[in-house]
């Protein structure tokens, strides 16, 4: 045996191994969009997106609105604050309502149907009795309370419409019914017809298209043949156009698409063309938080129909993006719950939340952007205004309420422990060792589910 340098014996080497074939890497943006799908598939995905997108929209409007409002406030001698501490009451009146519906059973839920049905109504005749209605801004749509606060009774109709028909609705599937086109219009489409009327007596157009919109989404949901659906649509569309021809002003709102001079086909389209101009002038990140100029008398009504133009000016199309993002969020939040509950009710009165609000914000957005005409409706949870707050606040706690009761978010919420002051079992707090400080990376007792988050 040959010998090395020192005279000892070379070490025999093992041979080498032929080396593992390395598993094959992930592609990184596949494992993103897996791990996206399954958050976004957990059973408390909906309520998550409804309670956040609510209150994000909510406290974003109320920024907005104090900046939006500051100028049009001390035009009128009032203080810069005056319309954003009104809004900010109504918030907090909005979310006690909020915090209320998304606790109450579904059972009562049904028993106030028909209450606030009869209320809405009762509010809505009588806007018109002479020496009580206001008129504001053309529309006889308004009472008094005394002082600077007034209430529209017609935003309350929208809730009462929601929920009466949500209840008529899910009793006539239980006995059956639906299958009959005249239980799936009768009662429904007669009280939302007294309804448009009572709307349409003050004059206000753009929340009768909005209490139309829940009724087609409501007879959708019912599942109305195309022909019955088609038939009612026309109806609609007929009666719309009448009213439209009949009025010069409505016409003069139509003429306005898509106007880029403040004088275009004859009519007066200032409000739309300088809603345009804010929005030209944000650019990617905006002007910046208050130094709007468009508000300053140049844009009508910069804190309510048209706050989204002051947002894109001062927040540019970043922030524009993000409103939008959310009541995309908030949309879609409210179909999944409308779409994985067994509740009939539930999913009537899930799918008439979620038109109202979308069909609201497109059609106030679309008017903003020159793409509809100015109907004259606020920006849902955005836009000033208490009357229109406090009702859909209380809607959002519908959703959060139906958003809970799903079995599997039931289930994912009665796992789920506080991570402080847990209590052992017994009740009896055992002998330990030197206190140690819980942290986010504590480990859990056991195992979880992978729907608990």
């Amino acid at each position: 045996m040959p010998s090395s340098r020192t005279g000892r014996p070379p070490v025999q080497r093992a041979p080498r191994r032929p080396a593992a074939p390395r598993p094959a890497r992930e592609n990184p943006v596949l494992r993103l969009y897996t791990r996206a799908r399954k958050a976004w598939d957990r059973p408390l995905t909906a309520y998550y997106l409804i309670l956040g997108g609510s209150l994000l929209i909510t406290v974003l409007g109320l920024v907005m609105v104090y900046s939006a409002s500051q100028i049009t406030a001390l035009q009128m001698s009032l203080p810069g604050s005056f319309f954003f501490r009104k809004q900010f009451l109504a918030a907090v009146i909005g979310a006690v309502l909020l915090l209320v519906a998304s606790r109450m059973p579904v059972k009562l839920h049904r028993a106030l149907a028909y209450p606030i049905l009869a209320g809405a109504v009762f509010l809505m005749a009588l806007v018109q009795v002479p020496g009580i209605g206001m008129s504001v801004n053309g529309n006889q749509n308004w009472i008094s309370l005394g002082g600077s606060f007034q209430i529209q009774p017609s935003e309350f109709g929208k809730l009462a419409l929601v929920l009466w028909a949500a209840d008529l609705l899910a009793r006539k599937q239980d006995k059956k019914l639906l299958t009959q086109w005249k239980h799936m219009l009768v009662p429904l489409v007669p009280v939302a017809f007294l309804l448009l009327g009572l709307i349409m007596l003050g004059g206000d157009m753009g929340t009768a298209i909005i209490l139309t919109a829940i009724l087609f989404g409501l007879l959708w949901l019912a599942g109305a043949p195309t022909r019955l659906f088609v038939g009612v649509l026309s109806i609609a569309g007929l009666i719309g156009m009448i009213l439209i021809k009949t009025s010069p002003n409505r016409m003069a709102r139509l003429a306005c698409i898509g106007a880029t001079e403040p004088r275009s086909g004859g009519a007066d389209c200032w409000q739309a063309v300088h809603g345009i101009y804010a929005l030209a002038s944000g650019g990617i990140f905006g002007s910046g938080l208050g130094a709007s100029v468009e508000k300053w008398g140049q844009l009508p009504e910069a804190h309510t129909d048209f706050i989204f133009a002051v947002t894109g000016e001062e927040l540019g199309l970043a922030g524009t993006l993000s409103v939008l993002a959310l009541f995309a969020a908030l949309g879609y939040a409210g179909i999944r719950v409308a779409g994985r509950t067994e509740d009939p009710f539930v999913r009537y009165a899930a799918g008439g939340v979620t038109t109202w609000i979308t069909a609201q914000a497109v059609i106030n957005i679309g008017a903003v952007l020159g793409l509809l005409p100015i109907a004259g409706v606020p920006l849902p949870l955005f836009s000033y205004g208490g009357s229109a707050l406090m009702p859909t606040m209380f809607a959002i706690g519908l959703l959060i309420a139906f958003a809970r009761d799903d079995p599997a978010a039931r289930a994912a919420l009665s796992m789920r422990q506080p991570r402080f002051g847990r209590k052992r079992a017994g009740g009896a707090v055992p002998a330990r060792g030197p206190r140690r400080w819980n942290t986010m990376r504590r480990r859990a007792p056991s195992a979880r589910s992978s729907g608990e988050r």
